[in-house]
This record gives structure tokens, sequence and C-alpha cells, in this order.
């Protein structure tokens, strides 16, 4: 199994708190809050834990944003609280804005060339994050429908 390092370590509290942050300019105060950063920092530990093991960016990226989404569809039961307040701040870590930057960047500079490249990662990463929440929350939604008898 592998092991985080410190510079993991400050990934996820850094993510953590972003999250966090994002959190409170979504509206949510209070107890919330709490889940809100253990989803995120529980999250992004799986991601980094997933590559660190050898799995490519995609599939780390789909197991992490499925566990993070069956994180939030049982912490909304839960809480009763919408699924979309608890999985939204939960992500933040997992948005590849830095790649999503230099795609811009080279867009605007004219290199065609490395835009394609980082257009492409950019796209990867973002199918895989729609990926994994689109199956677990058919998943979960098939589940509370037929425990209810509908």
């Amino acid at each position: 199994m592998t092991v985080l390092g410190m510079k993991d370590l400050i990934q996820i509290l850094m993510g953590t708190l972003g999250a966090v942050g994002f959190a409170l300019l979504f509206g949510i105060r209070g107890l919330k809050l709490l889940p809100e950063a253990v989803g995120a920092a529980l999250g992004w530990g799986l991601f980094l834990i997933l590559r660190a093991g050898g799995f490519s960016l995609f599939t780390a990226l789909l197991f992490a944003s499925a566990g993070t989404a069956l994180l939030s569809e049982i912490l909304a039961r839960c809480l009763r609280t919408p699924v979309i307040f608890l999985l939204v701040p939960m992500l933040i870590p997992m948005i590849p804005g830095g790649d999503l930057y230099y795609t811009m960047s080279y867009l605007i500079r004219g290199d065609y060339a490395s835009f394609g490249q980082y257009a492409t990662l950019v796209l990867i990463q973002a199918c895989a994050i729609a990926t994994g929440i689109l199956a677990v929350s058919y998943l979960a939604g098939l589940i509370f429908h037929v425990s209810r008898g509908e």
C-alpha cells in the first residue's frame, strides 16, 4: 500500500481549505462545513493514493470522484440537505485548474499544438469526473427508488 508523503498531506490540507472556502461562498455554514472538509480530504487523498499506486489520471479521477459522489449522497440523506450542496465543494480539489490555465494560455499565445495537448488532457479529466458523478448518482437514484417501492 502506498504511504502518502508530506507533500501529499500538504496538498490534501490545501485542497480541504479550498473546498471549505468554496462551501462558504456556496452559503454552507455551521456543522455542515465539517462533512465538506472531510469529503474533500478523502476524495483528494484517494486520488493521490491511486496515482501513487500507478493508476492512470483518468482512472484515479474516476474513482476519486465516484467515491466523493457516494459520500455526498450518503451525507446528504443523513444531513437532510441537497446532494449538490455537498458534492460541488467536495470536488473543488479535483478541478484541473492548472491544466485549464495552460490550455487557455497556449491558445492565446497561438501555440496550437500545445493547446491541443492540454485541451485533450482537460477534457479527459472533465469526462472522468463527470462519469464518476453520473454513475454514482444513477445508482443512488435507482437504489433510493427501489427502497421506496417505486
